[in-house]
């Protein structure tokens, strides 16, 4: 891929993903704290800019290859024929070029809009697009409720920038015995777990060998993503909302919120999740 620098994690020359800013406490004391870094980012297809989001200018390969990917301008990391990372005075473009089929169809997709994009419904043309589902996952896997307490714990533990700022979300890849786990880190929730497609779409792992885990709310597009990436689970230490839900349901995700310590709460597709006694203990599975 020519101009490309996907299989590395980028940093650009220059952008720094935290700064120390001068504080005063409560205690009336002067020190520094490390805060987040965020920029404009723009994303350029052959030419043209689809979309503008603030961004942690870190990881922008593979945020530019899980965007192409979750928002269905591409199907395959072959339909990028060039990418780079363009720094400038009021932000960074990352300027995609696409092989001429998926060209051809872009182009087509935006023909027909007929409104402003917005983050995580990027492109869409009616309101029925807005609960688009793909078609229903294919479960490979189970998961036992030790696996998906161990997947927060990792997560957790990966979060190298959110400890540094406590001011960014966090998207992993968990797979059952696993050593490690892909981490992406962004000031905002749809940010990394689109830089989290892009990796793991980069070295080739397919979504159905994990679960996708969250350290935000699960919103619809959250889902929608994680569809879009294969995975039949979608773990989050925080809740859902009702739509977001129906589209688990629909996709045939399982679908964990509030996971929290050996805690959590399963909201859809019960039955991928392996008890010990192999049932739920006050409902039943599906």
């Amino acid at each position: 891929m020519h101009g490309s620098q996907i299989g590395r994690r980028d940093r650009l020359s220059g952008s720094k993903t935290s700064i120390d800013a001068l504080r005063l406490t409560s205690s009336r004391i002067f020190d520094h704290r490390s805060v987040a870094e965020e920029c404009p980012v723009a994303l350029v297809y052959d030419g043209t800019t689809m979309a503008v989001l603030m961004a942690t200018p870190a990881d922008l390969t593979d945020f530019a290859v899980g965007f192409s990917l979750t928002e269905g301008i591409i199907e395959d990391v072959g339909e990028i024929a060039e990418l780079t990372a363009a720094p400038g005075p009021d932000g960074i473009e990352l300027r995609v070029w696409l092989r001429p089929r998926a060209g051809r169809e872009l182009k087509e997709r935006r023909r027909r809009l007929v409104g402003p994009t917005g983050c995580g419904l990027c492109g869409i043309e009616s309101l029925r697009e807005a609960s688009r589902s793909t078609r229903p996952i294919v479960r490979r896997i189970n998961l036992t409720p030790r696996q998906i307490s161990h997947s927060i714990e990792m997560l957790s533990a990966s979060q190298v920038l959110g400890h540094a700022t406590r001011a960014t979300h966090a998207a992993g890849f968990f797979q059952p015995g696993a050593t490690h786990m892909i981490v992406r880190e962004d000031v905002g929730r749809h940010n990394a777990l689109d830089k989290l497609a892009g990796a793991i779409a980069t070295i080739g792992l397919p979504g159905h060998s994990g679960a996708v885990i969250l350290t935000s709310r699960i919103s619809v597009e959250m889902v929608q993503k994680t569809a879009e990436i294969g995975a039949a689970f979608i773990v989050a230490v925080s809740a859902p909302t009702a739509l977001a839900i129906r589209t688990a349901e629909a996709n045939g995700i399982t679908l964990i919120g509030v996971a929290r310590g050996r805690a959590f709460e399963a909201f859809s597709h019960f039955g991928g999740i392996h008890y010990p006694e192999n049932q739920a203990r006050s409902i039943g599975t599906t």
